[in-house]
Parts: structure tokens; C-alpha cells; sequence
């Protein structure tokens, strides 16, 4: 309490609750209306079990004054917060005088164990004084005694930096109604980060103090308005937070009261004045949110009980960007928990759909490649015998549980990506260029030789060529890294050394070998194929293994240009395709993921092959096509429809996976297309997070959207699916 002597008196207030018997009630306890609970005025008794009473009254202890300002310098506006220990016990409150003398106070209450006597000691600090003619509306400290705030009619906001409580200094001066309005109003939500400011036209404003470049204040942070609340229709004369959310309620003085909620900027209770009551002085929430309590400017008390489940909640806040406390700007953000009462759940479900997509396309671009082409090559180049071992072989790796992909992902492969990174790095040129070296000397081999061995051992002979290219890549990993990457890949994702040429080359080589094949198809192949089938199997094939070392390195050339021409322009891939290393990241889970969904897609796109009727295969053999040319012109078009199917199970599969994403992608709920970059899918979600969710709570019923959320994704692309299969079909059924 501040009086108009300039003191201050500290007092404490608690329910004394005592259990007598029923005859310790007083005769006069006269009976509370809709209970069994009587009154004496002095407290409140309750009938218990075993002939016994409970009695609740209010005990108040006040401390002596404390001088804080002048003698007779009236005391115009204090708040104070309390810390310390309970051996130390520690007031800090912060006063404004009559004279206009802003000051911060610091208590500590020492006791002696051995005498019980107690000792305060009071430190003051004097503010900046405000400019004359100050008006104070409202004075706020902040728990830690960092910040306070001091609020004038005019509508100017003066913000103290009291970190240094020997040193503090005027922050910054904030016009909040830019003299539109005057400032009737202000006050914290729990955690102390958000001022809600109610004007004298009706507005309702709340601010973070958010730290800002060329910010106009002497420590870099400054007032932002993050939301502009539904409007009063009279000046706002109360604010009361909410001491478990950042639900909050305000009253005018025409005596409306609105329940709203800061975060979703939801109005979700408006009580509209009755008859002629007068505007209400003071606002008080319950502590469950669940009731009201106002007083009247003749002194009424006025009490509603009221239900706003979920105030957090609504379509934008959990498909669109929301301003939270401490960040910069509206994001998309999913947080459902933390350490802190004054934590408010963050329940965007945008990164954890985007992590589901993003997930399922790396997994999808590793898998469909090696399935269909896998699938491609059992169906039409290999002897039935081999189909044989290898199709079983396969649909056995279905069979194996995600539980264990997921913890050889997480605790080997994880590890071991990031250790060999520039080997992993490699393997992408080097596996497809390796295989593709041995198709090419596998051409210069007679053609009694080719035919005789053309089966198992040509089969065995890839694997070879795989083993071969993996150990170049074990061995040529680090030379690559120094090559490209200056030494450290980790450290050029970073952004410390390099451009991002390197990686721009690596990715457009591959087009740009398509471009120079397709060049070569136009203007050099006619005129060089008749003579290149008109010469033996070896000079063919040697030459063909020059024309293919030639477009490479045409390709290699031309990527090369490009990449540095787009590095100087700017261009650069870190910050979005690559960025900051993380061990548990997306292309982890591509590959294990990968590693799962082949199986289904080869499975289910060699049996469509395999349906194909055999008169096809024959027809286009007959006409003179290859066996390539007719995998992929004839048998792969009439199949289109089964394969197809086969891409979108896999891509179900993909969709749907919990463990391999638990356990491997870091379970990080964030918007980042860094394939280094951890991820949340809706699935992993729901498999973290429901086991700790309060049944009928708002994180209960979240995971229950997120769920349907995935039903409704799956549905879609499912119907869409199964849509173009049809067509397929229908064309398929043509020929």
C-alpha cells in the first residue's frame, strides 16, 4: 500500500483453514444462498464428514511503513513483485510520488536463527523523472525488476532499463495512441512479456518488447504492437490476466466486460451492461479461468461464472501464422510444452505437415528410382531364374519392422553419414557413374562371351561394380571434400568458407548431361548410328564408351559454367536446400524410409509389368525395337496404370511411417527445406506426444486433428491417385 505520507506498508494475506466440531459453529452463521455453507461474517463454515466443520477465514499481516519517498509526498501509483528464498525473502516494488519521483526499491528481510529477530534492509534506486505535466495512468515492474514501465493519459508509455540497478536509464518513450486517444488502462499477462493497453476510444493493443535493428533506444529492444484486439465501444477502465494462459478480460466504463484471449485474438465472452450500471474500477480472473469478479464505481461487487474451453484455438491459429511472445514476426510454429507456467502452447500444425511431405519426398526420391528401375530390369532383361531369387528377396525386405529401421537409422547409419559425409556426398555421382562404366565395358566383351555369362553372373557383376564404386567413394571422400568443399563440408553448409558453386555444379550436371544428350540425339546420332550398327560388338561398344566419356564431360564443362555464373550472380544453395548440419536429419530418414518403401513399389510395379500380355513384347521385338526400347516405349506405358498405383502405395507407406521418423529425424517441428535438417511428420507426432496429453485437454484433441489431418492428406491423394490410374487404365485398355 502507498500512502499520501510518502510510505509504503508491505502486508500478506492467506485462507486460514481450521476443521472444529460442530458445535464450535457461531449461532449467528447465517446460510449461503445454493450451499450447505454458512457465514458469521468474519468466515465461512462447511459441513464435513464425522459431525465436524470446516472453518475458512482470511488472515492479513501487515509489515511497518517503510519511507520510500519525501515526507508528505504522496505515493500516486507502486507495484512490486516478490523473490528470493524464505530464509532471505526479497520485495522489489517501484513508486511514483507526488513530486515526480520515480523510484525502484529493493527489500531483504534477513532473520537471525538463533534470536528470531528479522532485519530489513532497503536499497532505492531514483528513475529518470518523466517531463512535467505527467499524468500517470498506471506503473509496472517486471518479476525480475529489469523493466518498468510507467504509463501517462496523453497515451505515452516511458520504458525503464533497470539491469543495472545502480546505473538505470529511460529505455524509450512510446506514443501507444499516437494522440488519438488518451491511456486509460495497462497491464501484464502472465510471464510479464505482453503489455496490454486499453485507450480512452475503446482499442485494446497488446506489445512485445522485441529486440530490433536501428531500434531508437538505448539497448536495442523496443515496443512492437503485436495485436490489435476487438474494440470497446467506451474507454477501457480495467484489465485482468489470466495466471494461467494468456487469457484475459477487460471492462469499460458503460460496464461491458469481454473475455478475450491475446494469442488468437479471440473475443470469446462480451457481457453487454444491464440497466444502468455504472463502469467498473477494478477486474479479478479466477485462477481456473472459469470465473469473474468486477466492482462497480458505487461500490457493487459483481460475479459471473463463465466456460471458455480452448481459447487458444482456432483456424488461424492452427493453419496460419500467430505472433508469439518472443519472436519476431508471425510464424508457423508447434510447441505444446515447456518448463515454465507462463509458457503458452504453440499449436500451428503447418511444420508438422510439412515435415510429413517433406519426409515422404526425400524417402520417395531415393525409392521410386531404384524400385522402378529394379523392377523394370527383373521384367524384361533378366533370366526367370534369377527373377526367381531376387522378386522373394525383395518382398522379404517388407517384412522387416520399422522399430528396427528407425534404430539402425538413428544410432549407425546416422553416425556414420555424418563422419563420411563427403564419401555420402560422392556416392550419389559415383554409384550411378560406376554402374554405368561396367554396362559400358560389359559392351566390349565378344558376343559369345556376353551371351554365355549374360544372366547370373552379369547380375553378380553389378553388385561388383557397386562394391567397386562404394570403396572409391570410401577412399576418394576426403579428397572430394578438399576438392569441392575446401576440406570441411560442414563447415562450407555453415556459410564460413566457399560459394555455393560446388553444389550448384553437383546439381546441375545431371541436367545438363540430359541437354547435351538430347543435342546429340538431334544433330549426331542420325548420322552416326547406321555406321555405329554396322561395325562389330567391340569397336561399337568402344566407341559408344567414348561418345558417353565425351557427353559427360561436355556436361561436367557446361554445369561447371553455369554453377559459377549463378555463384557470382548470388545464387547460393545454402540457407535453403543445405544449411546447418544436424546428425539426425531428413536424408537419414530418406534413406531408411527409402529403405521400406522399396520393397512395396517394386513388388507391386513387377507384377503390373509382368501383366503386360507377352503378344506386346513380342510385337515390338519383331519390329525390329530393342529391349530397352521396348521396356521403356511399349511395356512401361500399357503398365502405367499398375505402376502408378504401385509409386502412390509406396508413397502411403512414406506418409503414414511413425518409428523410422521418431527416431531418425529429430523430431524437430520446424519449417526448413534443409535436407541437413531435422523434422516432425503428423504421425511421429502423435506417436511423442499423446501419451502426455491430458484426455478432453486442448493438446488431446490437437493430436486428435493432426490425426484426421492425416486422413484427410491420405484421402486426397489417394482419390487423386486414384483418378490418374484410371486414365491410365482406360488408355492401357486402347492398344
Amino acid at each position: 500500500f502507498g500512502f499520501d505520507d510518502g510510505t509504503v506498508r508491505l502486508g500478506k494475506m492467506k485462507i486460514a483453514v481450521q476443521v472444529l466440531p460442530a458445535a464450535a459453529m457461531p449461532a449467528d452463521a447465517m446460510l449461503l444462498p445454493g450451499s450447505k455453507d454458512r457465514s458469521d461474517g468474519r468466515a465461512v463454515y462447511a459441513p464435513i464428514t464425522g459431525g465436524q466443520i470446516r472453518r475458512l477465514a482470511v488472515e492479513t499481516t501487515l509489515e511497518a511503513p517503510t519511507q520510500v519517498a519525501d515526507a508528505g509526498a504522496a505515493i500516486l501509483a507502486i507495484d512490486y513483485r516478490l523473490g528470493g528464498t524464505a530464509e532471505r525473502p526479497t520485495k522489489g516494488f517501484a513508486t511514483i510520488d507526488a513530486k515526480g519521483t520515480v523510484r525502484l526499491s529493493l527489500a531483504e528481510t534477513k532473520t537471525n536463527l538463533m534470536t528470531g529477530l528479522s532485519r530489513t534492509d532497503l536499497d532505492s534506486a531514483i528513475l529518470p523523472s518523466p517531463p512535467a505535466g505527467f499524468r500517470v495512468t498506471g506503473l509496472l515492474i517486471t518479476d525480475k525488476a529489469d523493466q518498468v514501465y510507467l504509463a501517462e493519459r496523453g497515451g505515452k508509455i516511458l520504458r525503464y532499463d533497470t539491469r543495472d540497478f545502480k546505473k538505470p536509464s529511460l529505455a524509450e518513450t512510446v506514443n501507444v495512441t499516437l494522440g488519438q486517444a488518451e491511456l486509460t488502462a495497462i497491464g501484464f499477462l502472465i510471464g510479464e512479456q505482453s503489455l496490454v493497453v486499453g485507450s480512452s476510444d475503446g482499442r485494446v493493443d497488446v506489445y512485445f518488447l522485441l529486440s530490433r535493428p536501428g531500434a531508437r533506444s538505448t539497448d536495442g529492444n523496443t515496443m512492437v504492437r503485436a495485436h490489435a484486439l476487438e474494440k470497446h465501444d467506451a474507454a477501457v477502465t480495467a484489465i485482468a490476466a489470466s495466471l494461467r494462459s494468456k487469457l484475459f478480460a477487460t471492462a469499460d466504463a458503460r460496464g461491458e466486460v469481454v473475455v478475450r484471449h491475446s494469442t488468437s485474438e479471440q473475443t470469446l465472452i462480451r457481457v453487454k451492461p444491464q440497466g444502468a450500471e455504472a463502469g467498473y474500477r477494478t477486474l479479478t480472473l479466477a485462477p481456473r479461468d472459469d470465473g469473474l469478479v468486477a466492482t462497480r464505481a458505487d461500490g457493487q461487487l459483481v460475479a459471473w461464472d463463465f466456460s471458455a474451453p480452448h481459447p487458444e484455438t482456432t483456424l488461424k491459429s492452427i493453419f496460419g501464422k500467430i505472433w508469439y511472445e518472443g519472436y519476431g514476426k508471425p510464424e508457423y510454429t508447434w510447441q505444446s510444452s515447456s518448463g515454465t507456467d507462463s509458457f503458452e502452447p504453440k499449436l500451428s500444425l503447418v511444420p508438422l505437415i510439412f515435415g510429413t511431405i517433406k519426409a515422404a519426398f526425400y524417402s520417395l526420391l531415393f525409392a521410386v528410382p531404384i524400385a522402378l528401375g529394379a523392377a523394370i530390369y527383373t521384367s524384361e532383361f533378366v533370366h526367370p531364374t534369377v527373377r526367381a531369387v531376387v522378386k522373394p528377396t525383395m518382398e522379404m525386405m517388407a517384412s522387416l519392422p520399422s522399430v528396427v529401421l528407425g534404430f539402425i537409422a538413428a544410432l549407425i547409419l546416422a553416425p556414420i553419414v555424418e563422419t563420411w559425409i563427403g564419401a555420402v556426398i560422392l556416392a550419389f555421382a559415383a554409384l550411378p557413374l560406376g554402374l554405368l562404366l561396367g554396362a559400358h565395358f560389359w559392351q566390349l566383351l565378344p558376343a559369345p562371351v556376353a551371351l554365355k555369362y549374360g544372366n547370373l553372373t552379369k547380375f553378380s557383376l553389378m553388385f561388383v561394380a557397386l562394391g567397386l564404386s562404394g570403396l572409391f567413394c570410401y577412399a576418394g571422400g576426403a579428397v572430394f571434400e578438399q576438392v569441392l568443399f575446401h576440406g570441411d563440408f560442414k563447415a562450407w553448409l555453415n556459410g564460413r568458407i566457399g560459394t555455393g558453386a560446388p553444389l550448384l555444379f553437383l546439381l546441375l550436371w545431371p541436367v545438363a548431361f540430359f541437354a547435351v544428350l538430347h543435342v546429340a540425339d538431334i544433330y549426331v546420332d542420325p548420322r552416326s548410328a547406321p555406321r555405329l550398327a554396322a561395325m562389330p560388338r567391340v569397336a561399337a561398344g568402344a566407341l559408344a564408351f567414348l561418345r558417353w566419356a565425351v557427353l559427360l564431360a561436355a556436361a561436367a564443362c557446361l554445369a561447371y559454367l553455369l554453377a559459377t555464373l549463378i555463384a557470382y550472380l548470388g545464387g547460393d544453395p545454402r540457407g535453403t536446400l543445405v544449411d546447418t548440419y544436424v546428425q539426425r536429419n531428413t536424408l537419414v530418414v530418406g534413406f531408411a524410409m527409402a529403405f521400406a518403401v522399396i520393397p512395396l513399389i517394386y513388388t507391386i510395379a513387377e507384377d503390373a509389368l509382368n501383366s503386360v500380355p507377352e503378344h506386346l513384347r513380342g510385337a515390338s521385338l519383331a519390329c525390329g525395337a530393342t529391349p530397352w526400347q521396348t521396356a521403356t516405349r511399349v511395356i512401361l506405358p500399357t503398365a502405367a496404370s499398375g505402376v502408378f498405383a504401385a509409386v502412390m502405395v509406396g508413397m502411403g507407406r512414406a506418409v503414414g511411417e511413425t518409428m523410422i521418423v521418431v527416431m531418425a529425424a529429430g523430431n524437430t517441428p520446424i519449417l526448413d527445406s534443409n535436407i541437413f535438417n531435422g523434422l516432425r511428420a503428423l504421425s511421429a507426432n502423435i506417436a511423442v506426444e499423446l501419451p502426455e496429453a491430458v484426455k478432453d485437454g486442448t493438446l488431446y484433441r490437437m493430436l486428435f486433428l493432426a490425426a484426421l489431418t492425416l486422413f484427410a492428406m491420405t484421402f486426397v491423394i489417394n482419390t487423386l491417385a486414384e483418378i490418374v490410374r484410371l486414365r491410365f487404365r482406360k488408355r492401357s485398355a486402347q492398344l
